[in-house]
């Protein structure tokens, strides 16, 4: 290492220990007030820490009971689906049931299981603040999203089996979704999963700066509806509806499954790690290094 590189690397460190000593002494605002984006930033990055301080085994079940979870999101969305079909146009309730998708995503959130999607920029923040390597991000992101996964397969499997028998939905009715989902170019689903990986990066930020629970469902609802109503790809939700229709269609195979799932995979974790990890980051570190 010369000396060019010593003088840059020590400058580096320096500005390190700025950034850590501003967000370690950034003052808690009054009780009822806003949190600033220095408050958020330290909260964030503690949650983010204790995340990979997890056991291995504790974050994968953990990350297996969201998938779980987030199902009930597809048997509401069904349900609501086969109950309405052919009394409302069909386009018409691919709307509706943006009133019950955030379900799922309400029992992930408040029961404070691990979603691959609501984690992404927060996971990231540690590795931008060089507490964390993106070796141990990836392999973080790789036992979340295998539990969600997983769990999804599991839900999807019950739900098929038990919706007919029950008789609130049918088989065509998840063929239909599934179909829906699909029904994109691949340069589309995966700017849409980019979007929708971004909403939910910000709902991550904005859930940290409120405590009580009906603010947090409120917000919940709102940024998950939005992603119901625009037919933004969502990669665990979409992986349950894809597989759904795997499951009951010849015409959807295992290539339609996987293509899907990496696009929107890659969409979300790109969309929730740049779009918010790491630009609500630089924001207050060129606020701190400004100074």
């Amino acid at each position: 290492m010369d000396k060019e590189e010593k003088i840059q690397e020590a400058e580096e460190k320096k500005k390190q220990k700025v950034i850590d000593k501003e967000i370690q002494t950034t003052k808690r605002t009054e009780k009822d007030a806003p949190k600033s984006h220095g408050e958020i930033l330290r909260d964030q990055l503690s949650d983010a820490q204790e995340t990979y301080e997890k056991n291995p085994s504790s974050l994968f079940l953990s990350s297996v009971t969201a998938g779980l979870e987030i199902g009930f999101s597809f048997l509401m969305i069904c349900s609501v689906f086969f109950f309405f079909e052919g009394r409302i146009e069909e386009d018409s309730l691919f709307k509706i049931i943006a009133l019950v998708y955030p379900l799922g995503f309400i029992l992930v959130v408040l029961g404070q299981s691990i979603l691959f999607t609501e984690q992404t920029a927060l996971l990231t923040l540690p590795v931008l603040n060089k507490k964390q390597t993106w070796a141990s991000m990836l392999r973080l992101w790789g036992v979340v999203i295998s539990g969600n996964l997983i769990g999804g397969y599991v839900m999807a499997l019950i739900l098929n089996w038990l919706g007919p028998r029950l008789g609130i939905f049918n088989k065509e009715v998840v063929v239909t979704i599934a179909d829906h989902v699909l029904d994109s170019a691949p340069q589309v689903i995966l700017v849409s999963a980019i979007v929708a990986g971004w909403l939910m990066g910000l709902l991550s930020w904005l859930l940290a700066s409120v405590k009580d629970t009906i603010s947090r469902i409120v917000m919940i609802f709102l940024i998950t509806s939005v992603l119901a109503f625009a037919g933004l790809h969502h990669s665990i939700i979409g992986s349950i509806e894809v597989f759904s229709g795997m499951l009951n269609s010849p015409d959807i195979n295992t290539f339609d499954y996987l293509s899907f799932q990496i696009l929107a995979l890659l969409g979300n974790a790109f969309g929730g790690a740049i779009f918010v990890g790491l630009i609500k980051y630089r924001a207050f570190v060129y606020n701190v290094v400004s100074k």
